[in-house]
């Protein structure tokens, strides 16, 4: 429950009640890890409580891509009012997660390839400047941070398990952008990530896949360590030009799979 049970029964337990049968086209349910970690952070808004258990559904594939949010039923899921899912599918609208469609209601957004190609253009750029500029900056600590990122991939990679990995690698991205130290840029980035959640898990999820990607993050890392601006930026431009190829790798598997 995202809301928080209300004071003064006398010490009683609320009695339970029974959430009416709804009627949706996605019905999301929060497994008990969420519920705990909720429970923690009830102090913050609703909205954005809400706001980040649906982006963590939808980035982990909880929420399929294209598929319908029901505002009732995500209400009803989630244990609170209307309002702060309604708040929260805004936010989410804003961050390049959903789109809202007047009269037809909101939607997983899902982007065509083409779409992805230009974005991972985009971000090869953009990518390019953050390696540059976090050669010039970064400090022992932080570097070693970013190593511990990788050894955290490292270690999913082996077991095989891509969701942690998905996570540690979007965690390690993102920090990458955070130490470049431009605030315009992070929030653009961000944006552009999420877009492609789609098929940067497919992608992920190729055999084979996760070594290379975690060796190309760890050469980013050494030539940031080693001070070398232009080395840095090209190796991550680079490597997100390396993930397209791997996206397109995964869209004609998926094609033929489809094709039998």
């Amino acid at each position: 429950m995202l809301k928080p049970a209300p004071g003064g029964n006398g010490g009683r337990r609320p009695a339970r009640r029974t959430p009416p049968a709804v009627a949706a086209d996605v019905r999301p349910a929060v497994p008990a890890r969420g519920n705990a970690v909720i429970a923690l952070v009830q102090a913050n808004s609703l909205p954005m409580l809400v706001q980040n258990e649906l982006e963590r559904m939808i980035l982990t594939g909880d929420l399929p891509t294209g598929g319908k949010l029901n505002e009732a039923a995500v209400a009803a899921s989630l244990g609170v009012s209307r309002g702060p899912v309604r708040e929260a599918f805004r936010a989410l609208e804003a961050s390049g997660l959903v789109r809202l469609e007047k009269n037809r209601g909101v939607f997983v957004r899902q982007i065509a390839v083409d779409e992805a190609d230009e974005i991972y253009e985009l971000r090869a750029v953009l990518d390019d400047f953050v390696g540059r500029r976090v050669a010039q900056s970064a400090t022992p600590e932080q570097i070693r941070d970013l190593r511990a990122r990788i050894e955290r991939m490292e270690k999913a990679a082996a077991r095989g398990d891509v969701d942690n990995y998905v996570a540690a690698n979007l965690e390690f991205h993102d920090r990458l952008v955070e130490l470049a130290g431009n605030r315009k840029l992070l929030a653009m980035y961000r944006r552009l990530v999420n877009e492609l959640h789609l098929y940067r898990r497919a992608t992920l999820s190729q055999g084979g896949v996760l070594p290379v990607s975690t060796r190309e993050h760890r050469g980013i890392v050494d030539f940031i360590a080693a001070r070398k601006p232009a080395a840095a930026g090209r190796a991550m431009f680079d490597h997100v030009m390396a993930s397209r190829e791997r996206m397109h790798e995964a869209a004609r598997r998926s094609s033929s799979r489809r094709a039998r």
